[in-house]
């Protein structure tokens, strides 16, 4: 099976670590383990479990690590919910449980490479449902039909989207599940940044609660600021799949780490507070990006809605991956390029990071582009 080389996490994996300030991270401020067990009240946590027996565990998932994730949706069993390692893991899970040769699969686009490049390398035809910055990032559903066939079995999406911060609404949800319950298609939605709304009034409800033929996967390493735990999860009320996704988990996963999975159960139980933590984070973080875009004058965007990054366009005759580079040698400052997501003259950059970090990165990254200046195009 051949794969194309996976950019951003290419790029990422070799550069990250060797700068002073990061604002590429799509998480929230990840917690330490001690920090964590201290938010949830659960110090003792660690002596308590001395004497957890490191089995294989339970092999669908700890009991009460499924039933607290199906409380986050309205019409998914803890049956129906799949622990997972990590989101990456979820889908491609899915993909390996639903995707055969020759068929169809359309991807939105810009997303997380994985999403079209895993189908494709399992021998479907990916077809790419381009979103344009002209029309804030949103797809559209005339477009969704054109490129549906008779031999379209998913469509994948990805909302709140990364890299653009883009939210499809209840409506578009329904728009994309109609289409895909007349072509006899499921709808993959990747919703790991979902719940990170800028503002809170612009809830949208998970793709499982829209549609039989939806399938959500999610992961705590955003919202839920634990992500060096490494779990994800798959959520579906659709028996069908429920059943493909057990046959095939077998050849993959097993089972989790039966003392990740706990620590899990006690995110989980504290969901609640921990999103009022990292909303309290983004928000604040936000405000001072979209300031520091407002007084940028060689910078524009679209504002993202939802999740922890924004896609930033840059007006300057520069590739995206030179000029991330060249902020890396002069400003030890780290950004990942739009060509890691196949759009130049962009920048993506994350606003989940320390408030500190945010504003010593942006005060960076301002001195850079005021270098440049004679470079715009």
């Amino acid at each position: 099976m051949k794969v194309k080389p996976f950019l951003v996490e290419r790029f990422m994996g070799e550069h990250e670590h060797n700068v002073e300030i990061n604002i590429a991270e799509t998480c929230v401020k990840p917690f330490t383990l001690g920090e964590f067990l201290e938010f949830v009240g659960e110090e003792d946590f660690l002596e308590e479990i001395k004497d957890l027996r490191l089995t294989y565990g339970y092999v669908e998932g700890l009991p009460e690590l499924k039933e607290g994730l199906a409380s986050f949706y309205k019409h998914v069993s803890a049956e129906n919910i799949f622990p997972t390692h990590g989101a990456i893991d979820a889908n491609f899970q899915v993909f390996y449980s639903l995707v055969e040769p020759g068929d169809t699969v359309i991807s939105i686009f810009p997303t997380y490479q994985q999403l079209y490049s895993v189908p494709e390398s399992f021998g479907a035809n990916v077809k790419l449902w381009h979103l344009y910055e002209e029309e804030g990032w949103m797809p559209n559903l005339d477009e969704l039909n054109e490129l549906v066939d008779k031999k379209t079995k998913l469509i994948v999406i990805n909302s709140p989207n990364n890299p653009t911060g883009a939210l499809l609404d209840e409506k578009m949800l329904r728009g994309i599940s109609e289409i895909a319950e007349d072509a006899n298609a499921y709808v993959l939605n990747d919703e790991s940044y979902r719940g990170l709304y800028i503002n809170p009034h612009d809830y949208v409800p998970s793709i499982v609660d829209i549609s039989d033929r939806g399938i959500a996967t999610s992961s705590f390493s955003k919202p839920l600021s634990l992500t060096g735990l490494r779990l994800g999860w798959i959520a579906t009320s659709n028996e069908d799949v429920a059943k493909e996704l057990v046959l095939h988990r077998d050849y993959t996963t097993i089972s989790i780490s039966i003392l990740i999975e706990k620590l899990a159960a006690l995110a989980v139980k504290n969901a609640k507070k921990i999103y009022e933590r990292n909303l309290k984070i983004l928000h604040t973080n936000f405000k001072i990006l979209e300031n520091w875009v407002r007084e940028e004058p060689l910078i524009d965007w679209v504002p993202p809605k939802a999740g922890t990054v924004a896609f930033l366009k840059y007006n300057l005759e520069i590739p995206s991956e030179e000029l991330a580079i060249k902020l890396m040698k002069e400003k030890s400052t780290f950004l990942v390029p739009g060509s890691c997501f196949g759009i130049e003259n962009h920048l993506r950059i994350g606003y989940g990071n320390p408030t500190e970090v945010m504003k010593e990165g942006l005060k960076r990254l301002r001195e850079f582009l005021a270098s440049l200046e004679g470079e715009v195009q």
